[in-house]
């Protein structure tokens, strides 16, 4: 196969500004999913954890088998959907691997209003659901 030669100058001004404001773009998203990570207010998982219960990522993250990877599935899910937050649709979808086996993990998160079921919660957790089906996932 031959080799596709660029022609990208990447000392050019415009190519600097450009890679510049779409590193900004980058760090941008990457502070907003943290952001939505944390899933409900600090009320709400402070409350969680006085009823002795684990945050929803700290449970996820003992589940997994240690070290392995999470391919964590639309985070962004009901950003600005709503005129409340509802950080990842309120439920946390992916791919993960327990015992050896990669397994599709559906986990309702109860840090955002209580564990409550909106309707891209649902739209979420059906294609988790189809995803695994498709790609034959426990």
């Amino acid at each position: 196969m031959p080799i596709i030669k660029s022609h990208i100058k990447t000392q050019d001004p415009s190519f600097q500004q450009n890679a510049k404001w779409m590193q900004e773009k980058v760090e941008d998203l990457k502070n907003l999913v943290r952001e939505i990570e944390q899933g409900g207010d600090l009320k709400a998982q402070e409350r969680h954890r006085e009823k002795g219960k684990l945050l929803p990522r700290d449970r996820l993250y003992k589940l997994l088998d240690p070290g392995s990877p999470f391919l964590e599935l639309s985070q962004l899910a009901g950003h600005k959907l709503y005129d409340e937050p509802v950080p990842c649709g309120a439920i946390i979808t992916g791919i993960g691997r327990i015992a050896n086996q990669e397994c599709m993990i559906v986990m309702n998160d109860p840090t955002v209003k209580g564990g409550t079921y909106y309707p891209i919660t649902v739209k979420k957790h059906l294609r988790a659901q189809a995803i695994a089906d498709v790609n034959r996932l426990p």
